[in-house]
């Protein structure tokens, strides 16, 4: 059983924050996407300051920021930040999620009950093999958990609490944001960097247990929509031109042994499809583009336009249009710059008496965006497993140690200010 440092309710706030639906929606009109996402915003605006938090504030967009004021007698430390999102994932349901504590793992299948056939298996999952002794936290089998990213809120907003009944620990101010839509790619959308004033900020939103994450993949998305000819299909002999089969066609030659997700890992880069709006006339797939070297991207995107080139080139009369939008870049091109900012990060890991691992992200945090907006954002680990899915699970042991690393962190900062 791990020894709680700093005694703190973050698994009491993790339970609550997950009964409120906030799972984000792509493609919608509105900001934030979903009505949930403001319902759970609102609820830590006004904990926030119930608290006494300082500079608490919910702007016309959902995001919530507030100040931990500075317990420090110096006068030049840093300004750091803690961010996390409070939307879920779009590809598993969070409506009426219900938590299942798993007392005192030990080391067996865990069945959630609301599907017993919904099975996370120690042998498929190695991270439980350090979470003997631990309570492991599941949803019950029909929804995803919602650990991804309501852990990292609850840890922050455990950790400000701490800090403001604990005087005594000496910390500079701290900025707290709470941040919608990340999930969606929007999260960073409209977030004010200046408003925010912070030198530099840490996304809790990682995995495993000591992670620290400084190196994001870089990241397009391309749209390529195949135009064909629709006619009665009775009567489509030598006129009809499916943009359905044309794509298809195209999906078929996309590589299966390399350049896909099914076929890669640690820092090789891929290409994704991963939405298809189909008709006879048009067909659109869109595709998500992958890279830690953001020059990479060129490559895998002059691939895909060949092979939309090869698929129209065998359907006469078909045509395609490719679209490539920017989605973030690899963060380490900026926190190259700012090393204290990632060494203050691994002292704080350690003194939580953990071993500290910086291990690349195969995706992106709300910090990618953020880093190259002004504001350097690595991503510190919260505990969270098997995140989009019915099979996701956190231990609260781990959750603590998130908490502690929080605070160890803003002692660091205060420490090393000259």
């Amino acid at each position: 059983m791990t020894t709680i440092k700093y005694p703190n309710n973050c698994v009491e706030r993790f339970l609550k924050y997950i009964t409120i639906d906030t799972q984000s929606r792509e493609g919608s009109d509105t900001f934030p996407s979903t009505p949930g996402q403001l319902e759970l915003l609102r609820l830590l605006r006004d904990e926030l300051l119930e608290l006494g938090l300082e500079d608490v504030v919910m702007d016309e967009y959902g995001y919530v920021f507030a100040t931990v004021p500075s317990t420090s007698s110096k006068t030049d430390v840093p300004v750091i930040g803690f961010l996390a999102h409070v939307d879920t994932s779009p590809e598993m349901s969070g409506a009426g999620v219900k938590a299942v504590i798993h007392r005192n793992y030990a080391g067996q299948d865990l069945v959630l009950p609301d599907d017993p056939e919904t099975v996370i298996p120690f042998a498929a999952n190695p991270h439980l093999a350090n979470q003997l002794g631990n309570d492991i936290i599941t949803a019950s089998g029909t929804t995803l958990l919602g650990a991804d990213n309501k852990a990292g809120v609850a840890e922050i907003m455990a950790a400000a609490e701490y800090l403001l009944g604990h005087p005594e620990i000496e910390h500079g101010p701290i900025r707290i944001g709470f941040t919608p839509d990340e999930e969606v790619g929007n999260g960073t959308q409209y977030f004010d960097v200046e408003r925010f004033n912070a030198h530099c900020a840490y996304t809790m939103d990682g995995e495993t247990l000591g992670e620290l994450q400084v190196e994001t993949f870089s990241a397009d998305a391309i749209t390529v929509a195949f135009e064909g000819f629709n006619t009665h299909p009775g009567f489509a002999k030598g006129q009809m031109v499916n943009a359905i089969k044309v794509a298809a066609d195209f999906i078929s030659r996309l590589p299966v042994d390399s350049h896909s997700p099914e076929s890669t890992a640690g820092y090789e880069g891929f290409v994704h499809p991963y939405m298809m709006h189909a008709g006879v006339d048009r067909t659109s797939v869109k595709l998500l583009v992958r890279d830690f070297v953001t020059r990479g991207l060129a490559d895998l995107e002059r691939m895909v336009e060949q092979l939309a080139g090869e698929a129209v080139a065998a359907w006469p009369g078909s045509r395609v249009e490719i679209e490539v939008e920017e989605s973030y870049r690899n963060m380490k091109e900026v926190l190259d710059h700012h090393p204290a900012v990632v060494d203050n990060a691994l002292e704080a890991i350690r003194r939580a008496g953990l071993d500290a691992k910086v291990e690349p992200i195969r995706g992106g945090t709300d910090g990618s965006r953020l880093s190259f907006m002004g504001l350097p954002t690595p991503n510190i680990f919260a505990g969270e497993h098997n995140f989009h899915s019915r099979f996701e699970w956190i231990s609260t042991a781990d959750m603590h140690k998130a908490v502690e690393v929080i605070i160890e962190l803003s002692k660091v900062w205060e420490e090393r200010a000259a």
